[in-house]
């Protein structure tokens, strides 16, 4: 079994999430970041997860554009769906609906919420502002969710395994 690990990060913590999650799925697993390589084959993979992060409200458009590209490929496998985001709770469930069209979201085999990072030291100064009068955070801080990451990989491990 094949998987891919498709992903869009603009300070990073979607890229980490997404090599934390490689490191615990089984089988063969390839990361792709969509800002380097958007036109990778997809047939050569069994099963893709796609991960982005919210960023003002929305997923990276970069992801938006990629799956409306390839939604009737996507549709033909075997998909998994994860958000890193700040908020959680109903703020989060409702970003993840948002970014993800619904009939992704019924396909998928695993879907999950990573939690999130605010990199203050990696923002201009204007996100800088931002993101303090939104958070209340003014340091680098982290809490991306590891529970979650591990939970989303057991799942999808389960899901894959009865194929």
């Amino acid at each position: 079994m094949k998987t891919v690990i498709v992903y869009c990060s603009m300070y990073g913590t979607t890229e980490k999430a997404s090599h934390l999650l490689a490191d615990w799925l089984e089988g063969e697993v390839e990361i792709v970041d969509l800002k380097e390589n958007p036109d990778f084959e997809l047939r050569d993979y069994d099963s893709i997860i796609i991960g982005g992060s919210i960023h003002s409200g929305t997923i990276q458009p970069r992801v938006t554009i990629w799956m409306k590209k390839h939604r009737d490929i996507l549709l033909t496998k075997k998909i998994g769906l994860f958000l890193c985001c700040w908020h959680d709770g109903f703020t989060a469930l409702d970003q993840f609906n948002a970014a993800f069209p619904e009939e992704f979201r019924e396909k998928s085999i695993a879907n999950g919420i990573f939690g999130g990072e605010l990199p203050i030291s990696k923002m201009g100064f204007i996100e800088k502002q931002i993101a303090e009068y939104i958070s209340g955070v003014t340091t680098d801080t982290s809490h991306l969710d590891l529970t979650a990451i591990m939970s989303f990989a057991k799942k999808s491990n389960q899901t894959i395994a009865l194929v």
